[in-house]
């Protein structure tokens, strides 16, 4: 039985910027064991499914899917999958249940909010060396006065790095062997991804690389913001206002926007999605 789907341009304004996602709005006819299988064959960043809440004052249950694995939270795909249920007549204010628990959402036409309190966890502290090989780069290019390298996670594992300029991560050229000798070295519940930054003051440029997990290079990825956004306001104690430009290096601009407050510590993401396509899936 075909599903209808919907491509959705993630944390843009404008049509082929961003990060791409597919959207189906009704999955419950796509049987479960293809689901994998159907997220690989679109080769997205992710791709989410859509089902009735399991608790009726919810209002849907999405499943989040890479190209290799179904992961519990996603920062794009919770804004692309909102601003797609908005268009298609569910109320402004909504609750997706995700892999995390009940994520609160504000949508305003092609704009959309989340807001997560899960806690910040952390993991290993790599070592810079290790990190520098990585991303082909000196290990002189990595700053390590607000914090070293780290793992992190408020629901998908990331290892946040900073950098001493925007010319270093302009420069990053991945070598995927050392990503999987980190992998091995620093196991994590995903596939070992790193998030690359610079930030001066308020204002962040980023880049996400994941190739084993079949993600080359991310232009978009909110749940690393979200963490790196919750690591700030923790190490600085203090509420955060941050703008991230992401995905500029691989001609797919994208803008996220970042709130937090600091005790308790909540972060709340914003961006834009635009829909770019829309279609059947036919099994």
């Amino acid at each position: 039985m075909p599903s209808n789907y919907l491509v959705y341009d993630v944390f843009t304004e404008i049509p082929f910027g961003g990060n791409q996602l597919a959207v189906f709005p009704d999955a419950r006819a796509l049987p479960q064991d293809k689901l994998q299988q159907i997220a690989a064959e679109f080769n997205f960043s992710e791709v989410t499914f859509v089902y009735p809440p399991e608790d009726k004052p919810n209002s849907a249950k999405v499943r989040i899917f890479t190209p290799t694995s179904e992961v519990d939270f996603a920062g794009h795909p919770t804004i692309g999958t909102a601003v797609a249920l908005g268009a298609l007549g569910y109320d402004a204010s909504m609750v997706l249940e995700l892999g995390i628990g009940p994520v609160p959402c504000e949508v305003n036409g092609n704009r959309a909010s989340f807001t997560v309190s899960n806690p910040l966890e952390t993991f290993a502290r790599p070592e810079p060396l290790d990190i520098a090989k990585a991303m082909g780069l000196p290990v002189s290019a990595i700053k390590t006065d607000t914090h070293p390298p780290l793992q992190a996670s408020l629901g998908l594992p990331f290892t946040l790095v900073e950098l001493t300029d925007r010319e270093a991560l302009r420069n990053i050229e991945t070598d995927v062997s050392q990503f999987k000798y980190c992998q091995k070295k620093y196991p994590v519940s995903l596939d070992f991804a790193i998030f690359a930054y610079v930030r001066d003051g308020g204002k962040i440029d980023s880049r996400m690389f994941a190739p084993l997990d079949n993600i080359p290079e991310d232009p978009a990825t909110g749940s690393a913001s979200a963490t790196l956004a919750a690591l700030l306001t923790d190490l600085l104690e203090a509420p955060q206002t941050l703008s991230f430009t992401q995905g500029e290096d691989i001609g797919r601009l994208s803008k996220i926007d970042i709130t937090t407050t600091h005790d308790p510590i909540t972060i709340t993401v914003s961006g834009s999605a635009v829909k770019v396509m829309q279609g059947e899936f036919i099994l």
